[in-house]
């Protein structure tokens, strides 16, 4: 199986306020990782809030870069790019969800899906594509439903069709099931493994909920800033 994304000796550090007053020191956020994605599995980063996996899903997404080390997307190094790359490739193959799904709340369902293919400069079969992802996560008879009207889970589902609407490659999800019940998080999770089947995207999710654990396809276990364990689902 090919892997998406290579990450090589991944370091990121911040400045932070010293002890000493007006003194400044280097976090170490993240501290030397390594590790691959396969293509079209769903991949987990799990750790304890501070153990560094949003700050890795960020770098892994071009979102942001790091201090030292290397990204390769699709065999492209990401952090060798310009931003206007970055960003360009950003919209055409990755797909973002995050623990605060964000949906536009004077925009119905469908309205909020379609408008992120617009945003995806999809010029074509919006409405046509809108409908298939609505129907793919169970929303088919909710289209015209507003955000407020409709569950969390239900919201998170409009979430996750319009990450997948413009077609990407991959899907970064941060804490997707953090607000959810437990019955509605596993029900998401069963999503996530049918859009890895059926319509070929790779999935790299943070979590701590051990629960969710058995059904990734890796887990990447973080700790402290490092890979401390990484297994095979």
């Amino acid at each position: 199986m090919d892997n998406i994304i290579v990450a090589e000796n991944i370091v990121r550090s911040f400045s932070v306020p010293g002890t000493v007053p007006g003194s400044r020191e280097e976090f170490l956020a993240l501290k030397g990782i390594s590790l691959q994605v396969p293509s079209r599995s769903l991949a987990i980063l799990r750790g304890r809030s501070g153990s560094g996996k949003t700050t890795l899903m960020n770098i892994l997404s071009a979102l942001d870069q790091p201090t030292k080390g290397k990204v390769w997307f699709q065999g492209q190094e990401i952090t060798a790019m310009s931003e206007n790359a970055r960003d360009k490739l950003r919209r055409k193959s990755v797909g973002f969800i995050f623990q605060s799904v964000s949906l536009i709340p004077l925009m119905n369902a469908y309205e909020n899906v379609e408008f992120a293919l617009r945003m995806a400069g999809v010029k074509q079969g919006r409405r046509e594509r809108a409908e298939e992802c609505l129907k793919l996560v169970g929303l088919g008879n909710r289209m015209q439903h507003m955000p407020q009207e409709m569950s969390g889970g239900e919201q998170q589902r409009v979430a996750i069709a319009r990450a997948v609407a413009h077609r990407p490659d991959i899907i970064f999800a941060d804490e997707p099931t953090g607000e959810l019940d437990s019955a509605t998080a596993m029900s998401v999770m069963g999503l996530f493994r049918e859009l890895v089947e059926k319509e070929g995207v790779t999935i790299v999710m943070t979590t701590h909920d051990m629960g969710l654990i058995g059904a990734g396809d890796r887990v990447f276990e973080l700790r402290d800033g490092m890979l401390v364990d990484a297994e095979q689902g």
